[in-house]
């Protein structure tokens, strides 16, 4: 088993910034490709960002330039560097982690960005 904990959301204004962090214990060995997703009041679920073991990344169109993936792996953490943020940006911060054949979510953690 797999468990997840983001920690680092918050209240912030437009412009400002925030690092989310993502702890990940557990059968750490069996998880290769690591995300962040985030999912606003009325809205599904999206992808913000991958990264892969090799250190590979993937970003949603509307967060390039602005957000970084990164992972310590020697910490186990995974985590994701948000700046010039949006209101748009605003919502519930999920990371993900994917093995061969199972997808691990952590609880989530509220990102609100106010205008």
């Amino acid at each position: 088993q797999v468990q997840l904990v983001e920690s680092g959301g918050g209240l912030v204004q437009a412009g400002g910034s925030l690092r989310l962090s993502c702890t990940v214990s557990g059968s750490i060995f069996s998880i290769n490709t690591m995300g962040w997703y985030r999912q606003a009041p009325g809205k599904q679920r999206e992808l913000v960002a991958i990264i892969s073991i090799g250190g590979s990344t993937n970003y949603a169109d509307s967060v390039k330039g602005r957000f970084t993936i990164s992972r310590d792996n020697a910490k186990s953490t995974l985590y994701l560097q948000m700046n010039s943020l949006k209101p748009e940006d605003t919502g519930v911060y999920y990371c993900n982690g994917r093995a061969v054949l199972n997808a691990y979510w952590g609880q989530g953690t509220q990102v609100t960005v106010s205008s």
